[in-house]
This record gives C-alpha cells, sequence and structure tokens, in this order.
C-alpha cells in the first residue's frame, strides 16, 4: 500500500511542476504576443500566429493535461489518507488548491481573447498577472512543508516582500526598455 501510495505522491508532484511550468509560461507569451501587437505590419503578421500556434500547443499538451493529472492524483491521495482531510493545513491547502483552478479558468479566458487577437490586457497587466501563480505556489509549499494552517504566513509575508521587489523590478525594467 505504501510503495503504491507514494507512487501516487510521486506522480502528483511530477504533473505539479509540469502545471506550474504551463502556467508560468503561458502568460509570459502572451506578454510577447501583446508586445508583437505594437510592431510593424510585417513584424506581425508573422509573430502573432506563431505567437497563438505556440499559446494552443502549450494550453492543451501541458497546461489543461497536467492541472487535470496533477488533481486525479491529489483526490487518488485524498481518497487513499481520508485523515488529511480534517487537517487544519491540507484545508488550507485545498482553498489555494482551488483559487490556483479559477486562476487556470481566467487564463483559459485570456487563451480565447488571445487566439481572437482581440480585447487584449496591456503587457504591464500581464507581467502581473504573471505572478499570481508564484504567490499561490508559495503558500502551498510553505503549508505542505510545515503542516501548519498558519505557516502560509510567513510565506505569506515573504511573497509580499517578493512582490514589492517584483513591482520595483518590472517598474525599472519598463523605464531601462523605453530608456
Amino acid at each position: 500500500m505504501m510503495e503504491y501510495y507514494t507512487t501516487i505522491k510521486a506522480l502528483h508532484l511530477i504533473f505539479m511542476v509540469t502545471w506550474f511550468a504551463g502556467l508560468f509560461y503561458i502568460v509570459r507569451l502572451y506578454v510577447y504576443h501583446r508586445e508583437a501587437n505594437d510592431k510593424p505590419e510585417a513584424e506581425r503578421a508573422i509573430l502573432v500566429p506563431q505567437f497563438q500556434l505556440m499559446q494552443k500547443r502549450l494550453w492543451y499538451a501541458i497546461a489543461w493535461p497536467s492541472a487535470i493529472l496533477c488533481s486525479l492524483f491529489a483526490f487518488t491521495l485524498l481518497g487513499l489518507n481520508t485523515e488529511l482531510l480534517n487537517q487544519p493545513y491540507m484545508q488550507v491547502k485545498l482553498v489555494f488548491v482551488g483559487l490556483l483552478l479559477g486562476y487556470q479558468v481566467y487564463l483559459h479566458l485570456l487563451f480565447k481573447r488571445f487566439q481572437a487577437n482581440t480585447s487584449l490586457p496591456s503587457s504591464i497587466q500581464l507581467r502581473f498577472i504573471n505572478e499570481v501563480p508564484t504567490v499561490i505556489l508559495i503558500a502551498i509549499i510553505f503549508l505542505i512543508i510545515q503542516r501548519n494552517a498558519l505557516g502560509w504566513v510567513q510565506g505569506l509575508i515573504g511573497i509580499l516582500g517578493a512582490a514589492i521587489l517584483l513591482t520595483v523590478a518590472i517598474k525599472w525594467y519598463q523605464r531601462t526598455r523605453k530608456g
């Protein structure tokens, strides 16, 4: 039973990593796509279809399958060890996972807009949107490692510090790029 459980846990972690990779990269592609719209027509005519193709492949071949498989293995683990559902840290973790799934749905709505190349957020808005899974990942890692429902608060303090640094870095990047 334990070997089966650890195999399922390993698969859960593998697909969690690929899921996050997909979430991180899709928004980078959105940034590049959005910025390609500001290029001269000759460049835009090449870049936009290429980014749409890359987004489609990433979204349907990596991000969604990874989200589904990660969730499937998570439900299997919870089914094999239902006592986890009584643990406060796990309940808080499941809230963050719910937020992550909501973020995935939001990115899917953006995906449709990018495929249609209409009503796109600015590249700076997308850079901020790209930080959402980082916040969730840090919170979940702190919860799982510390097994403490409030452990994520320490992580959140670190996240806020990181968010401030990221904001400053984004603003600096924006100024140096224009300058």
